[in-house]
């Protein structure tokens, strides 16, 4: 069966949006609106001290190690993944989803699975097959910020067998902590987040490495994150998401951010330049090497023999922007102003979470409080963004700015689930680099029950060339000049198609 690109939606809607006669709200009548409803979104976060920064708005660090120092301040998948509890006979003869029998590796030492593993994640090898689950199981990956939405995270790349999982958060748990999270209880109150987490989420695999990290990320150098392959940041502010995302990218290491606001909420991904093939019977039209979109493009493609058909494997690639650049500049793709039906079906929870993580990058990164002049100031912001992104005012009403600032603060359990799964999802499918990877901006907005996607880059460079641009020119170079041959490798197209093709 052909295996089809994923969609510009991650979640497909039946929805038809109406037209409207109605005049669009002026942006005073929504402050007036939205006000009469704005509830306390939550707790203040731990304000940022001033950083220099050079002309083009780009941080300035004295050194690579200082990019952090500098700021002051049990439930299983769906059947997904498999329940180590379960576990079949060594003996016994997996076979694929295809009827056909999965060979089992004679090595133990690293280069294949052993017969425990293979009887431990016997559903997911017919998922996604021998070669995925060993490249699953060789990946290292760090977590920040251990709340509702890391806990989903935590829980399905544990129970999928990754290799090791590090958790860094330096806050103590509260009684609030409880009402979200399945990894904690009364009697961890008071005791560091991670290490309390820590112990129960390792129960679930006792195969995959777990360990605490109580330290504040905020003190880490960039060099710590050159120690994982993939790094995953949840909660935490849109000030610390651009210098991780500065680290990641110095260090050549995928990046995913994400964060929930009740019934909002965001994934968002960097993997700067990410290869993977796609299986699928021969066509009749020949599969032409090049550009399919300006972040995908096909780069190669081979056709074997297999049981009496011909098989051809399509590699492809695709490119990837910047939190800092997909967040705040980067417009919609040109295609969704050609479609006014398009346009009109974008959430406008895009244009909330932007005034959102505005809002935080001028007020010392605290949340909106319940007072007229944040009010004001965060409506304003979003009707901006609005039409900085061509969408109809029509669609930003105050009925959805009140219920959007009424969430922000809040941690509402399904909404983590999800976005928890579609993130952990990604990122074994990234690992097993057999499918195409969310790109790159994923808004969840619970009153549509809808996740969509949104490719968010900037003009000019996108991918690797990109990197150039995220790095201070000289002479104020902090992070140091990067040659592309001196960057850390990435498992990319020497893993793909392999000795099998």
């Amino acid at each position: 069966m052909e295996t089809q690109d994923q969609s510009q939606s991650a979640a497909a809607s039946n929805h038809q949006t109406g037209q409207s006669d109605a005049q669009p709200p002026a942006a005073d009548q929504l402050v007036q609106d939205a006000g009469q409803s704005f509830l306390n979104p939550g707790m203040s976060l731990p304000p940022q001290h001033s950083i220099p920064v050079l002309g083009n708005g780009l941080p300035v660090f004295p050194n690579q190690d200082d990019t952090f120092a500098t700021i002051q301040q049990p439930v299983f998948n769906n059947g997904a993944f498999a329940n180590p509890a379960v576990m079949i006979p060594p003996n016994q003869q997996m076979m694929g989803l295809n009827g056909s029998a999965i060979p089992q590796p004679t090595s133990t030492n690293g280069n294949g699975l052993s017969a425990d593993d293979i009887a431990l994640y016997d559903r997911q090898l017919r998922l996604w097959g021998m070669e995925a689950q060993q490249k699953i199981q060789s990946a290292h990956i760090v977590l920040i910020t251990m709340k509702a939405l890391a806990n989903e995270i935590a829980k399905n790349l544990v129970l999928a067998g990754i290799g090791s999982l590090t958790v860094v958060d330096d806050q103590l748990v509260t009684e609030a902590d409880l009402g979200s999270q399945f990894f904690l209880s009364e009697e961890n109150i008071g005791q560091n987040r991670a290490e309390a987490a820590v112990r129960r989420i390792q129960r679930l695999n006792p195969r995959v490495k777990v360990i605490a990290d109580s330290g504040s990320i905020m003190t880490k150098g960039a060099s710590f994150f050159g120690n994982f392959d993939i790094v995953i940041a949840t909660d935490v502010s849109p000030t610390l998401l651009t210098f991780i995302n500065t680290a990641t990218r110095l260090h050549n290491r995928q990046f995913y951010a994400a964060g929930t606001y009740g019934f909002y909420g965001y994934i968002f991904c960097d993997l700067i330049e990410h290869d993977y093939v796609l299986q699928r019977d021969k066509p009749n039209v020949p599969t032409t090497i090049g550009p399919e979109t300006r972040t995908r493009s096909i780069i190669k493609v081979e056709n074997q023999k297999e049981g009496g058909k011909t098989i051809e494997k399509v590699q492809k690639r695709e490119l990837y922007s910047t939190w800092d650049l997909a967040s705040e500049t980067s417009q919609l793709p040109p295609e969704y102003n050609k479609s006014k039906r398009r346009l009109k079906a974008v959430t406008p929870a895009l244009s909330c979470l932007r005034a959102l993580w505005a809002f935080q990058q001028v007020h010392d990164n605290r949340l909106p409080d319940h007072n007229k002049q944040d009010l004001e100031a965060f409506t304003r912001s979003a009707t901006q963004h609005h039409q900085f992104l061509s969408l109809p005012a029509d669609t930003l009403r105050s009925e959805f700015l009140r219920s959007f600032l009424q969430n922000v603060g809040g941690e509402i359990a399904p909404v983590t689930a999800i976005l928890g799964g579609q993130l952990a999802q990604d990122v074994i499918n990234v690992r097993g680099q057999r499918q195409q990877p969310i790109q790159n901006m994923v808004v969840f907005d619970g009153e549509r029950m809808e996740a969509e996607m949104y490719p968010l880059h900037p003009e000019g460079n996108i991918g690797r060339a990109q990197l150039e641009l995220s790095l201070p020119p000289n002479p104020m170079m902090p992070l140091g000049q990067v040659d592309a041959a001196q960057m850390l490798p990435m498992d990319q197209s020497a893993m793909l198609m392999g000795t099998g093709m």
